[in-house]
């Protein structure tokens, strides 16, 4: 490796991030929209995934939990990625496909939302916990990687990145999930400042 692959490296990931932000801003829009209707409705959001996509997870939810940039009321997001001891009791117990359907079981209510990471789009135990949330009555908004997935075709909205390459999903994952947070932050900013 030399710093000329360094550099087509930065420039191939922000030339996915720039053309992922003009093709979808109007689904990411939405999206925020659907999770702030979530919480007016006293909802909370329940986020997922597997390896970076679970450190995503725990981030995206520390975010909406505390803050991205100021402080403002906080909201409630519980990341399914956590909680050693429960995930290893299911997988211990049941099986690994179930270690966030279980918890989605548990802790998700109607109207509430889970946000599924998968970089694949395939994550057996994300497409679980989907369905799940699916038969409870919960909104579902997917990060993924090429359009088209099993997991996309679960999910009311689906932000997708065409790209075979996982790292580069996650750094477009990570750019959706801030400018999510940053448009539901705004959103509350306003309101506080409207009273």
């Amino acid at each position: 490796m030399n710093s000329a692959t360094v550099t087509e490296m930065f420039n191939e990931s922000a030339r996915l991030i720039e053309r992922c932000g003009a093709q979808y801003a109007g689904e990411l829009l939405a999206a925020g929209r659907d999770t702030i209707a979530c919480f007016e409705r006293g909802g909370k959001v329940l986020i997922c995934g597997n390896g970076g996509s679970a450190a995503e997870a725990q981030h995206f939810a520390a975010e909406l939990v505390n803050k991205l940039c100021v402080y403002r009321r906080a909201l409630p997001a519980i990341s399914l990625a956590t909680d050693t001891a429960t995930l290893t009791s299911i997988g211990n117990d049941r099986d690994f496909n179930s270690i966030f359907a279980r918890q989605v079981e548990a802790l998700g209510r109607p109207g509430d939302m889970l946000w599924a990471l998968s970089t694949s789009g395939r994550s057996p135990n994300v497409i679980k916990a989907c369905e799940t949330a699916k038969a409870m009555g919960m909104k579902i908004l997917c990060f993924a990687g090429r359009p088209g997935s099993p997991l996309a075709a679960l999910a009311d909205r689906t932000l997708p990145v065409p790209h075979a390459d996982t790292a580069r999903v996650q750094e477009v994952h990570l750019c959706y999930g801030h400018q999510l947070c940053l448009h539901i932050e705004r959103h509350y900013l306003e309101q506080a400042n409207a009273r």
